[in-house]
């Protein structure tokens, strides 16, 4: 893999986590309008935490998200917790309390992970399947998503891709099983590859509390095992980082 020397990480600093919300809202609206101007469909992926909740409510409240054609939008998540839709833990619930419910979007284009099944394998080969049916895949086609969006935890890790974790590294599925042997919480995520098929990506990260790992990742030699964020490296031309002023107190 090559080095950080050989990228320019494309990182956007806006002021608050107000303005990160907004931007990254834009971001949304823009790459919709232009796929489904240009293919007649938009294909994305979103996470869930704290920092994109602002960002989904106002995909309820700016004019031109509301004046999206939601009917060819297919919504898909990077990864979810194994909890029922309904957990407070749910990614998939807190899109449902912060957007889905107040935009045009058909229940049909709603692709959540499905946490119903007994087996966690099981839920992502559905997941997988439903993956395959939705692009019209051919067995070994990856997805091509128009944009998928992204956070950063405060060890690296983005989607459920963790440190240490085989995951990164699952290279024959669209979807896997995270088992988290040090959490009660389970969890089914997008693998790499997936990750670095989409047409754009785009990475919020808010708060003081990530300014380190912020500046560790975007200045190291890349170690997708400490690292799961850096399995995006051969992709960074594709990345936009929508970084708040508080995490972003450390880049010179």
């Amino acid at each position: 893999m090559e080095t950080t020397a050989n990228y320019k990480p494309n990182v956007e600093v806006v002021s608050d986590p107000e303005g990160l919300a907004y931007r990254g809202a834009t971001l949304f609206i823009n790459s919709a309008e232009e796929a489904i101007k240009t293919k007649g469909v938009f294909y994305v992926a979103i996470s869930g935490g704290h920092t994109p909740k602002r960002f989904f409510e106002l995909l309820s409240e700016i004019p031109k998200a509301k004046a999206l054609t939601w009917d060819k939008i297919q919504l898909f998540w990077v990864d979810e917790r194994y909890v029922p839709p309904d957990s407070k833990w749910s990614n998939y619930k807190l899109a449902a309390d912060t957007f889905l419910t107040k935009v045009a979007l058909p229940k049909e284009n709603v692709h959540r992970i499905p946490t119903e099944y007994n087996d966690f394998k099981t839920a992502a080969r559905c997941y997988e399947e439903t993956i395959r049916k939705v692009f019209g895949l051919q067995e070994n086609q990856l997805p091509e998503f128009d944009l998928i969006v992204l956070g950063m935890g405060t060890e690296g890790h983005t989607g459920s891709l963790f440190p240490n974790s085989y995951a990164p590294f699952d290279t024959e599925d669209l979807a896997c099983v995270v088992y988290a042997l040090d959490e009660k919480l389970n969890r089914i995520t997008l693998t790499h590859p997936v990750l670095r098929a989409a047409s754009h990506v785009a990475v919020l990260v808010s708060g003081e509390e990530k300014a380190g790992i912020l500046k560790e990742v975007l200045t190291r030699e890349p170690d997708e095992v400490r690292y799961p964020i850096h399995t995006l490296w051969p992709i960074l031309h594709k990345i936009t980082w929508l970084v708040d002023s508080k995490a972003a107190k450390l880049l010179s």
